[in-house]
């Protein structure tokens, strides 16, 4: 079918002629039935959004998710804390049973949470319409991470210690420090307060007092080196102060001279020197001491006080 042909009567001619409407007509037109359909749309949306108080079905789609993600991050925060009670746990475990049964300081809270608080690590989530969850799970994430990091670093070193455990058993301090089984040896002093026998009063008395003649040799109880060799004309007297590591000092006091150097390392059973009467002393004993973890400890509480003669001699040759 041909295209319609519209025709116009020209009174000039007195003749009908083809109708020809200009480019430029034609484009305004377009232009304003353009600008009317653009206009008409954003009317309806404002009457739809607005006034009925409707949403567009992409922003009921986007609300939904929103929400969806919402709740997800929800379920998110409470599995996080949920792993934060078990790794505080784990924490206290590692604090107050792993590390001190190898004699290692504890690790302060505030180191295993270092590197949180004071700052405001996410001030770039406020502009977010749900900063404060985003926030919290920002925060609960970073923070039981840098907890598992820790913990991990705190086995590692325990492990590697558990790996040496028979070192640490000859490192331990558990032989008396003289023959006690010999009639010679007597318990003089417990650990504890006590009268003092200068003054009178009630004093703390750090470590133990065995008495017994001039020149009984004392032995190293466990495997250390020796950090301290001296004299305290006020107190201690000649003595030896031994770094055994995993946590534990020994000292023994008012002997008559020390066999050892500042800087030797001893084997327990070893021989550190003989009782003297030197120092702060009403006669001739040894004044033995244990020091766990820089705290003054019963010594008796790691030997065995019921020990015979040959037991003794056993223990200080150990078997290599």
């Amino acid at each position: 079918m041909s295209k319609q042909r519209r025709y116009k009567f020209n009174p000039d001619t007195l003749a009908y002629e083809i109708h020809k409407i200009p480019i430029k007509a034609r484009f305004s037109k377009g232009f304003i039935l353009f600008l009317l359909s653009i206009a008409t749309s954003v009317g309806y949306y404002y009457l739809y959004t607005q006034y009925f108080s409707l949403e567009t079905p992409k922003l009921l789609s986007i609300k939904r998710s929103n929400d969806e993600l919402a709740n997800r991050l929800e379920l998110i925060n409470r599995r996080f804390e949920s792993a934060n009670r078990t790794l505080v746990t784990l924490q206290m475990r590692d604090n107050y049973v792993y590390r001190p049964i190898f004699g290692m300081e504890e690790i302060p809270q505030d180191v295993r949470n270092a590197g949180f608080g004071g700052v405001d690590r996410y001030s770039h989530l406020e502009n977010f319409e749900r900063s404060g969850i985003l926030s919290k799970t920002a925060f609960n994430l970073d923070l039981l991470y840098k907890k598992a990091y820790v913990q991990s670093r705190s086995f590692d070193d325990v492990s590697l210690l558990a790996k040496n455990a028979d070192e640490m058993t000859l490192c331990i301090p558990a032989i008396p420090p003289v023959n006690i089984a010999s009639s010679k040896i007597r318990y003089s002093s417990s650990f504890g307060y006590r009268r003092d026998p200068f003054h009178g009063d009630f004093r703390m008395h750090t470590g133990i007092d065995l008495s017994g003649p001039l020149g009984e040799p004392i032995y190293a109880t466990g495997n250390g080196k020796v950090i301290e060799v001296g004299y305290d004309f006020f107190g201690y007297g000649n003595f030896v102060l031994i770094d055994h590591g995993y946590g534990y000092k020994t000292r023994y006091a008012h002997l008559k001279n020390a066999s050892v150097t500042i800087g030797r390392v001893v084997r327990r059973g070893e021989e550190l020197g003989i009782m003297g009467n030197t120092g702060r002393s009403k006669g001739p004993h040894l004044h033995y001491e244990v020091i766990y973890r820089n705290k003054p400890v019963n010594p008796q509480n790691y030997y065995n006080r019921d020990i015979d003669q040959e037991e003794f001699f056993n223990l200080l040759t150990p078997k290599s």
